[in-house]
Formats: structure tokens, C-alpha cells, sequence
């Protein structure tokens, strides 16, 4: 009787520490990247994820760079024919625009983000009807998606902290 006791004690802790969702916030002082596709087709899907991966890898070295929101958003629009350059390589067309953008509400690991006008670079494909994809680029928080399948958790929790206490201070 005793050892079950023991085990369902230890199994309502083990489930309460693993249940409890911790708050990630993204600061007001904040630039997001969001994808558009052309559609839901999972050909468009994987050129939307195709074309982040390509224009992330270039706004991580430019966001190494940044400070500030300020300085973060100057990087950005000074690099735009970088850009650009980047998605005249795939055969489909596009907008692109850096300012304050209509993000739709998403939740991500329990959390709920709410929509809104946000400062952000959105680049639509096509007709842009299809899925999103969006992260906050600075602080530069985007790699937590790709990277969350290899971390436990607790050590991704452990990042979100530091990268936000890193930007915020």
C-alpha cells in the first residue's frame, strides 16, 4: 500500500511539474517575420518553408548586429535588396513589407498570442492565401522553432529567459 502511494505521489508531482506552462511574452519592443504562402498545397508549404530558411539565415547575421528595436528595424530596411535579391531566386511572386502588419491570433505550446498591428517584416508569395509562419526576429527568438525538437523544455524555457533578459536590459 505504501509503495502505491509512494508512486502515485511521485507520478501527480512528475505531472504537474511537466503540466505547467510558463508564460513566454513577447516584448513590446519587438520586430516579427512572418511568411505568407501561395496556398495550402504542400508544394507551396514547403517553398514558404524553404524561402524562411533562406531569409532567416539572413536576418539572424543582421540581428547580431542590433542592440535596440531601433537599430534592428534600420538593419532590416537597409538590407531589403538583400532581400529581395534572396526571393527573386525562387520562381514565384511576392510582397514585401516592413512596418506594422495584421498578425492573426496563434497559439504556440499553450500560449496564446493575441493578433494585431505588429512591427514586422511580412513577405507574402503568390496570392497569399495559404498558411502562415511567423516568429519574433528581434530579440531574435526565431530559431526556437527549429531548435525545440532537440531540447528538452526546461533548457527551452531556460533560452526564451536569457534571449529576453539579453534584449530587454
Amino acid at each position: 500500500m505504501k509503495k502505491i502511494i509512494i508512486i502515485l505521489f511521485l507520478i501527480t508531482v512528475c505531472y504537474s511539474i511537466y503540466s505547467q506552462k510558463e508564460e513566454i511574452l513577447i516584448p513590446e519592443e519587438s520586430i516579427r517575420f512572418r511568411i505568407i504562402a501561395n496556398s495550402d498545397s504542400k508544394e507551396d508549404q514547403e517553398l514558404k518553408l524553404e524561402i524562411k530558411r533562406s531569409v532567416e539565415k539572413e536576418l539572424n547575421q543582421l540581428m547580431i548586429e542590433a542592440k535596440n528595436k531601433e537599430q534592428a528595424k534600420n538593419l532590416i530596411a537597409a538590407n531589403l535588396p538583400k532581400i529581395e535579391s534572396i526571393l527573386n531566386t525562387y520562381q514565384i511572386p511576392y510582397q514585401m513589407n516592413l512596418g506594422m502588419n495584421k498578425f492573426p491570433e496563434k497559439e504556440y505550446k499553450g500560449i496564446t498570442y493575441e493578433a494585431g498591428e505588429y512591427e514586422s517584416l511580412v513577405i507574402t508569395l503568390g496570392k497569399g492565401i495559404g498558411k502562415n509562419w511567423w516568429c519574433v526576429m528581434f530579440p531574435p527568438l526565431c530559431l526556437l522553432e527549429a531548435e525545440e525538437n532537440n531540447i528538452d523544455e526546461v533548457e527551452y524555457r531556460f533560452f526564451v529567459k536569457e534571449m529576453l533578459q539579453k534584449y530587454l536590459e
